[in-house]
Parts: C-alpha cells; structure tokens; sequence
C-alpha cells in the first residue's frame, strides 16, 4: 500500500501545537479593510485554535489519525 499524502493546502494553513491542538489564522483580513475597526483588525491579527467540530477532518488532511 502506498504512503498516505498530507493535503498540500492543510499543511501550510494549519500547525500543531505541543499540546496536540490545532492552530490557525483568523479570515478577512486580506482585503477591504477599510470598512473594518481598527479593533476588529487587531483581533484578526491572532491566531486562534480549531473548533471540536472540525478537528477530525483536519487531522484527516494532516495524516495525523
């Protein structure tokens, strides 16, 4: 059987953290901002964490199992 191939897009989207959480960015934040509060863009600014919903599938695309 072949290797298992880690989703090329997942890869440089998501990153594991040591506790075995999975980070990501927050979205819009690349275009039409002006609209946006400077707080609203400070926030976007962070990382943040998977939800529980989406873990498994993430993991899926990972090849983390």
């Amino acid at each position: 059987m072949p290797k298992m191939k880690t989703n090329s897009g997942a890869k440089k989207r998501f990153t594991i953290t040591g506790s075995g959480k999975i980070k990501r960015k927050h979205a819009f934040k690349s275009h039409i901002l002006t609209k946006k509060t400077k707080k609203q863009k400070r926030n976007l600014t962070y990382f943040t964490t998977v939800s529980k919903a989406d873990e498994k599938n993430i993991k899926l695309l990972l090849n983390m199992k």
